[in-house]
């Protein structure tokens, strides 16, 4: 009786049957299993299958395109200031071996797809399921709608996609991470630890002993007095600084009696002077802590220190590494905190390089932060407000570019759709704010919101509408597909393993984290990562990732007009 009475309920409000869907949905896609999850999003496909089992729930088109929009815009916007960038210098390499993933991704798919006799629906599921890219169900579901059918069968192909995408997602996720972590090394013949380090070596990455904390990650101001005979006395600040400058220690302050002087370059130092140092934290530890008495002095101490988000739009900036821009003069008693590239935060180290789009989160003195911010690019002020004017005619001019531009494919001509266009009017918006960062600004928390929402508002919504007739479709495409999927999985993994290795010549590491990204599975670059021990493999990852993403996604296009047929 009480499963009558919730089927009639979700019927009733099939908005919250999508809600619960959501809900269920990031349940199931917490669970781990020895360290594999499914993730929020094939949660909530799952989850709507199965609230479809026993409520034939309606969906209303609309509102699932609706929020897949939404969701491809906020893709766009997030990867937009690095999409250019990723195609320059370092990051070339990245990015073709993405291409050929893709590639390689899609042309398997058709071949199966045509062995197996599977219709658009079960294709373009194939393709999202096994590349593990689940955007590619919506612009499927464009194309789909957009055919020369009878509504029952467009809906029966829809209903086909999400079923393709749940039978082959589990292995795509599986097979990526397993390939990138265990498999591609043992082909390769390489020690992921091993090679990790000697890539860390080569861009000046320390590793420090557990318990330490990063030099990069924890600075401090401490004082210290000059004794009788210290090295420093008698020098100038400058070349007090200049005795250890692998270490960035910089004096901000000297009390000398009782009086307090701001530092400058030339002020000669005297025995019995107090100095306000900053640097590392072990740093200070390790070294002045040996040479010198530090002293408590809390109004010597008393410097206004800031920690800005800064991003990078200066060319002059674009493509320095680290290490060379901390020998300029408008670094000093500056340090770099963190570097965020799209939405992964990079290792530090001397020898990476800097690319516009990049956030750097720097500390120090007020004055220091705010004159190196206009040297390399803006501030970025926390805002809450959106700019709807730009994210709704974005979306309106990315969907209508959609619709008039077609690609021809062999003796058919497929439009670019409404998904695609509005992917790359995000892109484009996203790329503006590195030369205009005051342009359609939307906080993280909103671009956030709109692409987990709405890409798990969208899955659910079309794991419901195939529910229904989820077994049923299973029968009709056959344990072909299960097996199909795993190839489509491995086949580009293994081809862009050799092409990157041996073709490109990629520092292996960066090779698996760019495979990682060509098929956009972070928990596949996590795992390289935690195998090798260290963070590097996001280097590869990075550039590849915004490729996979608009590459994939419009592949759920291009299948279904090329089996369709």
């Amino acid at each position: 009786m009480a499963m009558v009475w919730l089927e009639q309920f979700l019927v009733k409000y099939p908005e919250l049957a999508v809600f619960l869907s959501i809900s269920i949905g990031y349940m199931i896609g917490g669970v781990k299993v020895k360290g594999f999850s499914l993730g929020p999003v094939t949660g909530s496909l799952f989850a709507g299958i199965l609230i479809g089992q026993f409520a034939h729930v309606p969906i209303a088109g609309m509102a699932k395109s609706f929020l897949f929009l939404l969701f491809l815009f906020g893709i766009g916007y997030s990867v937009g200031p690095q999409f250019l960038q990723a195609l320059k210098r370092d990051g070339l390499k990245p990015v073709l071996l993405a291409v050929v993933v893709c590639v390689t991704g899609l042309l398997t798919a058709i071949v199966i797809a045509r062995a197996l006799g599977l219709d658009p629906g079960f294709a373009a599921g194939l393709v999202s399921g096994a590349l593990t890219e689940s955007p590619a169900m919506g612009t499927a579901t464009e194309a789909i709608n957009a055919l020369p059918l009878m509504e029952d069968e467009r809906a029966r192909l829809v209903a086909h996609v999400a079923v393709a995408d749940a039978v082959c997602y589990v292995f795509g996720a599986v097979g990526v991470i397993m390939f990138c972590s265990v498999v591609g090394p043992k082909l390769l013949g390489i020690d992921l630890a091993a090679e990790a380090l000697k890539l860390e070596e080569e861009l000046g990455i320390k590793r420090t002993a557990a318990g330490v904390t990063s030099a990069w990650h924890r600075f401090e101001l401490r004082s210290y007095r000059i004794a009788e005979g210290s090295p420093v006395a008698g020098l100038s600040i400058a070349a007090a600084e200049a005795k250890l400058p692998e270490h960035r220690l910089f004096i901000q302050r000297v009390r000398r009696g009782e009086r307090i002087i701001e530092a400058t370059p030339d002020l000669v130092l005297s025995p019995g002077d107090v100095v306000a140092v900053s640097g590392r934290r072990e740093t200070l530890v390790e070294i002045l802590g040996q040479r010198a008495a530090e002293v408590e002095d809390r109004e010597l101490l008393d410097i206004p220190v800031s920690v800005a988000d800064v991003l990078v739009t200066n060319k002059e900036i674009d493509g320095r590494s680290i290490g060379d821009a901390a020998k300029e003069d408008w670094t000093r008693s500056l340090y770099l905190r963190a570097i965020t590239r799209g939405s992964q935060e990079l290792p530090l180290a001397p020898g990476i390089s800097v690319q516009r789009g990049d956030i750097l989160r720097l500390v120090g003195p007020e004055a220091v932060v705010s004159r190196a911010a206009k040297k390399v690019g803006v501030i970025i002020a926390p805002t809450t407000a959106t700019d709807f004017f730009v994210l709704g005619l974005a979306i309106f001019l990315g969907g209508l570019v959609g619709v008039f531009v077609t690609i021809p494919v062999g003796d058919m001509r497929i439009s670019l759709s409404t998904s695609v266009g509005t992917l790359l009017a995000g892109l484009v918006v996203g790329h503006l704010r590195t030369r205009f960062p005051l342009f359609g600004r939307i906080p993280d928390g909103a671009v956030s919101l709109m692409t987990a929402l709405g890409l798990a508002a969208f899955v659910a919504m079309t794991g419901l509408h195939a529910g229904p007739i989820f077994f049923t479709a299973i029968a009709e495409a056959g344990v072909g597909l299960l097996f199909g999927g795993m190839v489509v999985t491995m086949m580009p993994l293994i081809v862009g393993l050799y092409v990157g290795r041996y073709l490109l010549g990629m520092n292996p590491i960066l090779l698996l984290g760019g495979l990682a990204g060509a098929q956009t599975m972070t928990a596949g670059m996590a795992a390289v990562q935690e195998r090798s021990g260290s963070p590097v493999a996001v280097l590869g990852y990075t550039p590849a990732v915004p490729i996979g993403h608009i590459l994939l996604t419009t592949w759920g296009t291009v299948i279904v007009g090329i089996i369709a047929g």
